[in-house]
């Protein structure tokens, strides 16, 4: 790991001896050329995965563009999944999708976020046959809801819940436990 101290220079070539930044580098300017710098409001490069954040409102064409550019080739839907985080106010729910170039090797996270208010995002069933189970899932534990999608409905918990339970929204213990001590649990 570079030390944080080390000057912009060295750190840029350190990067360029690095496959994975370079190949990041790449895929970050290709993006930036095909959809614009303004489509996405964040990047980083986490674990050398690069990860970009866009809106729902340009996901779905985005993904498409990338699924049909020759150069990428991503066409692959390896990941589709929810989150809450309760604390960021109008960005509480969000996706996750993770995308592959099975002939290019090539991987791309992308993410978009949304208020709890209004949990709809586009569907990618008409692109990747995957999305269904993927997006199924997300509506039963988040309740993120797909218009278009073939047959949203819950896929692992019965019909009649009325709550997601991968939301955030309730106690991880029952508090009034007395059979429970800490000792027992390393805390």
């Amino acid at each position: 790991m570079a030390d944080q101290n080390e000057s912009i220079p060295a750190q840029e070539q350190a990067a360029a001896q690095d496959p994975a930044a370079q190949q990041n580098a790449q895929l970050l300017a290709l993006l930036n050329r095909l959809f614009g710098e303004a489509a996405f409001t964040d990047v980083e490069e986490s674990y050398g995965l690069l990860t970009v954040t866009t809106t729902r409102e340009q996901i779905h064409g985005i993904i498409a563009g990338l699924q049909k550019d020759e150069e990428l080739q991503l066409n692959f839907l390896t990941t589709l999944c929810g989150m809450h985080w309760p604390a960021q106010e109008g960005r509480e729910l969000g996706i996750v999708y993770h995308l592959h170039s099975l002939t290019r090797n090539i991987r791309l996270r992308l993410k978009i976020f949304f208020p709890i208010a209004d949990p709809v995002a586009p569907t990618l069933t008409d692109l990747y046959a995957a999305a269904n189970w993927m997006e199924r899932e997300a509506f039963d534990f988040y309740g993120i809801i797909f218009p278009g999608h073939p047959n949203l409905m819950r896929i692992l918990n019965v019909e009649d819940m009325d709550y997601h339970p991968m939301r955030k929204e309730y106690a991880l213990e029952d508090g009034t436990r007395e059979d429970k001590t800490d000792q027992f649990f390393g805390r």
